[in-house]
């Protein structure tokens, strides 16, 4: 077991820039893991900066000059975070305030129509089933208006830390726009001269996670802000929160769209019933899902990622875990990462191997 061991090691780890690699991103994973909440500020503030940073150099190829050039980038992120407090935040918070007021209504209509199912097939279900049913989610219901009360009485805590984010934030983005080439030199420097391998993942990964990136961000712009018309025009309630949920859902592929179809489906069921307008609502929302997987999509990422389903599931499903909402986010550019290092990893063949004995 030991020969086999050694001759792993050896056939993968012999080339010290390998295990260089190695080593630096087992640091970095590890920083973020136990300094992730502290330096959330930063690491949202670079993520920003990374998205924005391709109109910068957009600006300057037409010969903008750089500090120009971020500055009316810079402007454009403040205003658009403005427009997002004043307007957008506080319809969505006034619908969601809503919906938590006409939930228990929902219910009772819910539970009314159920307990109609046991008199017309009492062979599949009986009518303690359903009282069951919606007592477990009474509890479940109790334990959401527990944890909103808990969330309540700590809204000043959460308040100094908004306050917080959005003064420090835009400060970093601004920094990281303006210096960002200074800084990832100046990291670069401490890397050994010999770096061909990091070099060529680098240069095969930052074009294709910056496409990818960005492309997501404007994904997530247009399916909400469609949505959001789409649900105004046919006069759909909590159409602003149902447009943010519909846009965030693109976040997680596959599962994103399976998840948010259902809330959608059920405000629309209690606000028309089986009626055409639900139908309409129903095959406006499939038609707008459709033209996002079919059109928006291999629009926006024509280098597309050539991962396996099953891999960018279980990629959402381990950095979601990790990192939460930029886990999910960040899922697909990250399992890409992985799979590039994979294919540039350097290997001792067997030939080489038996040569050297």
């Amino acid at each position: 077991m030991r020969k086999i061991f050694s001759k792993w090691i050896d056939r993968y780890f012999s080339d010290e820039e390998a295990l260089f690699l190695f080593l630096l991103l087992g640091g970095a994973l590890a920083a973020i893991w136990m300094l992730g909440q502290p330096l959330a500020p930063v690491i949202a503030s670079v993520i920003l900066a990374f998205l924005m940073q391709g109109t910068v150099d957009w600006l300057q190829r037409r010969g903008v000059g750089h500090l120009i050039a971020v500055i009316s980038v810079f402007l454009v992120f403040i205003g658009f975070v403005a427009a997002f407090l004043l307007f957008v935040l506080p319809i969505v918070w006034q619908q969601l305030v809503n919906l938590f007021t006409e939930a228990p209504r929902m219910v009772s209509e819910v539970q009314a129509q159920l307990l109609v199912l046991p008199q017309r097939y009492p062979e599949l279900v009986s009518e303690a089933q359903i009282r069951e049913l919606f007592a477990a989610a009474g509890n479940e219901l109790s334990r959401l208006g527990q944890w909103v009360l808990t969330f309540s009485l700590n809204s000043i805590t959460g308040i100094v830390t908004l306050l917080i984010y959005l003064v420090l934030v835009p400060i970093l983005v601004f920094f990281f726009l303006k210096d960002g080439r200074k800084l990832v030199s100046g990291w670069t420097s401490f890397l050994p001269e010999k770096r061909q391998m990091m070099t060529r993942v680098w240069h095969e990964m930052d074009q294709q996670i910056a496409n990818y990136v960005r492309g997501k961000a404007i994904e997530i712009l247009i399916v909400g802000a469609v949505t959001y018309i789409t649900f105004v025009f046919f006069g759909i309630n909590y159409a602003a929160l149902l447009g943010i949920m519909v846009g965030l859902s693109v976040v997680i592929p596959y599962i994103g769209a399976a998840v948010v179809t259902l809330p959608v489906m059920l405000i629309a069921l209690f606000q028309w019933g089986w009626s055409s307008d639900f139908m309409y609502v129903m095959i406006a929302y499939g038609i707008i899902q459709a033209l996002d997987g079919n059109v928006l999509v291999p629009l926006l990422f024509s280098e597309a990622v050539n991962l396996h389903p099953v891999s960018i599931i279980v990629a959402v499903l381990v950095f979601g875990s990790f990192w939460g909402f930029w886990g999910v986010f960040f899922a697909i550019p990250l399992a890409t990462l992985v799979k590039a290092i994979l294919s540039a990893w350097p290997r001792v063949t067997e030939e080489a191997e038996a040569s050297a004995c």
